[in-house]
C-alpha cells in the first residue's frame, strides 16, 4: 500500500505552534457602544470580571452550529472552536492530521485507513473513537445533509477496532482528505445528536478547545474553555463572537478595546488600523471568491443569453479598483492564482464589449435591455458592491433593482430558489473540487442557480476521480468553458482576508483558509 504516515507528536507540534503575532498595547480611544446588531454586553462586566475573555467581531450572525447543516463562513468561524476535525490546514496551507494520528491510502486510491488518536473525549464526557467517526460520516451522507455532495463517493465505512476507520470509496476521489479538513471532518458527539435530535443545533458538542454556552441570534455566541481539552487547556476562559453588520463600527470597537479581533477591516480603514500602535492589520489573499448566482429556472435570467449579457457587462478590474484598492483580484473562475486548477484563459474575463452585449440582449429577446432583482446582504460593503454592479450594467439598458436581505435569509432564499439574482461567494478550500463541484453540478445542494450542463457535469465527475494534477487541471478548464456558456454563476473577484487585531492578543497565527483559530490564543 502507498502509505502517508504522520506521528501524533508531529501533528501536535504543527497544530500547537501556530504562534506568530505577539505584542502589547493599550486602548486608543474612549469605549464605543456596539452597534448595528452588535452585542451590548460590556467586556468588563461583572459576569466576565477576572476572566480572560476574547471578543471577536463577525460581520454576520452564524446561522448554524451544526457542521452537517452549515453553509456559512460565519458558522465555520465559531465551529472551529467547538469541534476538532480529522485533518486541518497548517499556516503554510498544507494538510496535517488532527484527530487522525496516521493514515494509509491504497494503491488504487479507493481505500483509506485512518488510525485515530486515543484518549480523546467529547465535551460531554463520551469517547471519541472509530464508531464516532463512522457515525459522523454516515450522518454527513444523509439526504438532508449539506455535506452529502462532498462525500458522495464513499461506499462503505468499517471500524475493525476502536482506533481504526477504513473508508472505501466507489472510485478514486482526489479531494477526499481535503474534504476532511473542513465541516465534513468535524466530529460531533453521537450521544448529543441522539439526545437532542433536531434541536442539536442549539446544543452542539465536539472535542474542541471551547464549549458552547449560548447563541443569541443576531447578537452573539459565547463559548467557554474546555478544561479537559486533549491538546492542552486553552489560555482563554471565554470567547465571545459579537455580530457587527457595520464593519466601521467594528473598527471603532477594536480601537476602544471593546473587541479584540475583527473579521473584516473596511478597505478605507486599513491604513488607519495598520498605523495604530495598539493594533495589527492582517491583509492576505485567501482561497475564496465572490460573485452572483443568476437563477436559471425562473425570472428574466432563466434566459441564457440574458445571463451571458449580465456576466459580460461586468468589468472586474473596475470593480476591484473601485471597491478594494488592491485588496482583491479580478476573477472569472473560482480558482485563484496558485490553485492547481488556475488557468489564465478561464480566469481572466474579457473586457465588456458593447456590440457583444447588445447582440446577447437581442438573442435573449430584450434588445433594449431588461430589469432584474439582485439580493444583497445588509452590510455597507455589500450595499456598495450592489451599487457598483447597478451602475455598471445601466449603460446597457440592464436595470438592477437591489433588494437588501439579512444574511441568514439570503442563504434560505438561495436554498429555496427564491431569487432572481443573489450575491453570495465562498470562503475557499484547499482543493479546487470544494470550490466548484457543489455549486455548479446538476442537483447539488449549493447549486442555488439551478445550473445544469451535461458537459460541465461530465468534466467535474472526471476531475473528482482523476489523480493526476495536470489532467485534473485540464478537466477544470473544460468545466469552466461550459460554465461561462451557461453563465449561471458570475465570478467577479478573488477574496482577501482583512483581519484587525489588538496587540493585547498574542498567540494568533493566520491560516490561509481564513478561519480565526483561538486554541493557542492568549490575551494580555
Amino acid at each position: 500500500m502507498f502509505s502517508k504516515k504522520f506521528s501524533a507528536t508531529l501533528a501536535t507540534v504543527i497544530l500547537g505552534s501556530m504562534v506568530a503575532l505577539a505584542g502589547c498595547g493599550g486602548q486608543s480611544s474612549a469605549p464605543t457602544t456596539p452597534s448595528s446588531g452588535a452585542a451590548n454586553s460590556d467586556a468588563g462586566s461583572a459576569a466576565t470580571a477576572g476572566k480572560k475573555v476574547l471578543n471577536i467581531a463577525l460581520k454576520a450572525d452564524p446561522p448554524s452550529m451544526d457542521p452537517m447543516a452549515s453553509t456559512s463562513l460565519y458558522d465555520r468561524q465559531v465551529q472551529n472552536s467547538i469541534y476538532d476535525k480529522l485533518f486541518d490546514i497548517s499556516p503554510e496551507g498544507k494538510i496535517v492530521p488532527a484527530l487522525v494520528d496516521s493514515y494509509e491510502v491504497s494503491e488504487d486510491g479507493k481505500t483509506y485507513t485512518f488510525t485515530l488518536k486515543e484518549g480523546i473525549k467529547f465535551q460531554d464526557g463520551t469517547d471519541f473513537n472509530a464508531e464516532a467517526v463512522k457515525f459522523n460520516l454516515e450522518r454527513d451522507l444523509s439526504d438532508n445533509s449539506k455535506r452529502k455532495a462532498e462525500l458522495n463517493l464513499v461506499d462503505k465505512i468499517e471500524t475493525p477496532d476502536a482506533k481504526t476507520v477504513v473508508v472505501t470509496l466507489k472510485s478514486p476521489f482526489a479531494p477526499f482528505i481535503s474534504v476532511l479538513t473542513d465541516r465534513a471532518g468535524m466530529m460531533v458527539s453521537p450521544a448529543a445528536v441522539k439526545q437532542y435530535g433536531d434541536d442539536y443545533i442549539n446544543h452542539p458538542v465536539g472535542t474542541g478547545p471551547f464549549v458552547f454556552v449560548e447563541h443569541v441570534k443576531g447578537d452573539h455566541v459565547t463559548l467557554k474553555k474546555n478544561e479537559n481539552y486533549w491538546n492542552g487547556a486553552p489560555k482563554l476562559d471565554e470567547v465571545t463572537y459579537k455580530v457587527f453588520t457595520n464593519t466601521s463600527a467594528a473598527v471603532q470597537n477594536l480601537r476602544s478595546g471593546m473587541v479584540d479581533i475583527i473579521d473584516e477591516i473596511p478597505i478605507k480603514e486599513i491604513p488607519t488600523v495598520a498605523k495604530d500602535p495598539n493594533l495589527t492589520a492582517i491583509t492576505k489573499p485567501n482561497m475564496g471568491y465572490q460573485g452572483m448566482f443568476l437563477n436559471t429556472k425562473k425570472g428574466p435570467l432563466a434566459n441564457q443569453y440574458l445571463r451571458q449579457a449580465v456576466d459580460r457587462a461586468i468589468d472586474r478590474e473596475t470593480v476591484v479598483k473601485v471597491l478594494f484598492d488592491g485588496y482583491g483580484a479580478p476573477a472569472w473562475s473560482p480558482f485563484p492564482p496558485g490553485s492547481m486548477a488556475y488557468n489564465e484563459a478561464t480566469d481572466n474575463a474579457p473586457k465588456p464589449n458593447a456590440a457583444e452585449i447588445k447582440e446577447l440582449l437581442a438573442k435573449g429577446g430584450q434588445p433594449n435591455g431588461f430589469s432584474f432583482k439582485l439580493q444583497i446582504s445588509t452590510t455597507p460593503a455589500n450595499e456598495q458592491f450592489g451599487a457598483v454592479i447597478q451602475n455598471m450594467l445601466k449603460p446597457y439598458g440592464i436595470n438592477v433593482q437591489l433588494e437588501k436581505v439579512e444574511y441568514g435569509t439570503l442563504l434560505e432564499n438561495g436554498d429555496n430558489g427564491n431569487f432572481e439574482a443573489l450575491q453570495l461567494g465562498w470562503s475557499g478550500r484547499i482543493d479546487p473540487d470544494q470550490n466548484f463541484y457543489s455549486f455548479v453540478v446538476t442537483d447539488m445542494p449549493n447549486n442555488y442557480a439551478g445550473i445544469s450542463s451535461p458537459e460541465l457535469d461530465k468534466a467535474m465527475e472526471q476531475a473528482r476521480t482523476e489523480l493526476d494534477d495536470a489532467k485534473r487541471a485540464e478537466l477544470y478548464k473544460q468545466a469552466m468553458d461550459a460554465l461561462h456558456e451557461n453563465a449561471g454563476y458570475s465570478y467577479i473577484y478573488h477574496n482577501y482576508d482583512k483581519f484587525g487585531l489588538s496587540k493585547k492578543v498574542t498567540g494568533f497565527t493566520y491560516v490561509p483558509d481564513g478561519i480565526i483559530r483561538v486554541a493557542t490564543v492568549d490575551k494580555q
